[in-house]
């Protein structure tokens, strides 16, 4: 990450706390690391996302239904799932500072390094062969790729490093009020097991046809040894997931619907095209059978915010293997190559999985402009704005009573009656309204509506639009319809 690069985040993650977006948890005890709270704008924020991805699966999608699955699970469920054996990171310790890194991260950050030093060839090729070595599970050959590039340890400066082993994320905790009784069970590392073990259950009492997906949004732990970059990666985090079962032979085609759709998701609350990009996985998780990132630009450069996995029929088989409970659905669909229903299989699964906590982030990111303002009298100003997609702002509609005076106030309340069923809306009748629009412009709300002595008049208010700045007479009858339109 540049300088420059490296400012603006630091910008942003400081406009995120002073605006009421996100906050240090448990600040006044000096924070829990990787570990954020959301605030007033910032938790209205998220709430949209979630109703934007929710409706778009559930409500656009006749064959898509979803479920809130508990956080603690019986704990064969994660042997089922290969988290117990296979959900780990590769982590490296130095050995005079004695802080661990993730392998990958390690490299990475080397690599960001050497592309602000103009050495993008060498770069790509480090990454490259990190790529590689990682695919292999080659420990001896990382650590030797550490060792050769000469990377060092942030704090001590150092290249004294221990050998490479595997660390698992799962965190643990007990079942039950007495120690020697209790069992261990587990803090969900993703939902997606919420899903596949109510397969059944949901496909029955939802009365599913094979293809159908199952959604849900929940919190997932992971005990992140390297949590870093703001709201990012964190150690609590939530995510938006769908697990679509398909007929086995059709996943292909399914997961490249699945990756297409997803994009234009993003593409449809007004982001930049350019900004996205799709990476492939070099090495699969175990459960995949294809697999890649939609990537979007954040100021730490493209990095992941959604998944889209095949998962052939791995969960569901595995489930079936330790539950001793048969997970098959019978498709009474004819197959036209033996002219006969296609019978009891066990489904296939596409999963799309994305980040709640990075989608916040990539919306801050996206959306945080200090913009100068040319005057007309040829002096400049200048306002920090959050261009926040108009569907998702936390506040929709702020009403602005000019004076504390002359009626205007109730004027106004009339107004905010009128709208606050519809959309969020937020009334203030403190200070200049210059210094009121740009607190507006801060967290985002795309429309202010001022009323003055004429609204007493005429029925007609100025409203002002954030992005453009500019400002126009409307009848005050006009300005729900104006909002509707704009978030429908």
């Amino acid at each position: 990450m540049s300088t420059q690069q490296d400012n603006n985040f630091q910008a942003i993650i400081a406009h995120a706390k002073e605006y009421g977006f996100v906050f240090p948890s448990s600040e006044i005890y000096d924070g829990l690391s990787a570990v954020y709270d959301y605030g007033p704008y910032g938790s209205e924020l998220k709430k949209n996302i979630k109703d934007y991805w929710w409706k778009s699966m559930t409500q656009l999608h006749e064959n898509i239904v979803g479920i809130d699955a508990a956080i603690f699970m019986h704990p064969t469920t994660w042997k089922a799932s290969g988290h117990v054996d296979n959900f780990n990171d590769p982590m490296i310790d130095n050995k005079d500072s004695k802080k661990r890194y993730r392998v990958d991260h390690l490299i990475e950050a080397h690599a960001a390094i050497l592309e602000d030093q103009g050495k993008q060839q060498e770069a790509d090729a480090l990454l490259q062969e990190m790529d590689a070595l990682l695919a292999k599970d080659d420990f001896a050959g990382l650590k030797k790729l550490i060792e050769d590039h000469k990377i060092v340890c942030t704090i001590s400066g150092t290249c004294n490093w221990t050998d490479i082993r595997q660390f698992n994320l799962m965190f643990e905790t007990q079942l039950g009020s007495v120690t020697d009784e209790a069992s261990t069970i587990y803090l969900r590392p993703e939902t997606a097991q919420g899903i596949f073990v109510n397969f059944l259950n949901v496909q029955k009492t939802a009365r599913m046809k094979v293809p159908f997906g199952i959604a849900q949004i929940g919190k997932a732990f992971r005990n992140e040894i390297v949590a870093r970059q703001f709201i990012f990666r964190m150690r609590e985090f939530e995510q938006m997931e769908m697990q679509f079962f398909v007929r086995p032979g059709t996943e292909g085609e399914w997961y490249k619907y699945w990756k297409q759709v997803r994009l234009q998701w993003h593409l449809s609350l007004g982001l930049p095209a350019e900004k996205y990009r799709y990476h492939d996985h070099s090495k699969l998780a175990h459960y995949a059978k294809e697999a890649c990132d939609i990537e979007f630009e954040f100021p730490f450069g493209f990095k992941e915010v959604e998944g889209i996995h095949s998962r052939s029929d791995f969960d569901l088989s595995q489930h079936q293997t330790y539950s001793k409970k048969k997970m098959q659905y019978f498709d009474a669909d004819i197959d036209p190559a033996t002219n006969k229903p296609y019978g009891n299989y066990v489904p296939y699964v596409i999963e799309t999985s994305i980040g709640l906590d990075r989608m916040v982030l990539l919306i801050l990111s996206h959306a945080y402009e200090e913009e100068t303002i040319q005057k007309e009298d040829g002096t400049t100003d200048s306002r920090v704005v959050m261009h926040i997609p108009e569907k998702i702002a936390p506040i929709k509609l702020a009403v602005l009573p000019l004076t504390k005076k002359d009626g205007l106030p109730e004027i106004a309340r009339d107004l905010m009656d009128e709208c606050k069923n519809y959309f969020r809306c937020f009334y203030e009748e403190k200070d200049a309204i210059g210094k009121r629009y740009r607190r507006q412009d801060a967290i985002g709300t795309p429309f202010c509506v001022t009323i003055d002595h004429q609204t007493k008049e005429d029925n007609t208010v100025t409203i002002r639009y954030r992005d453009s700045m500019k400002q126009e007479r409307i009848l005050m009858s006009q300005v729900k319809d104006v909002v509707m339109n704009a978030i429908a």
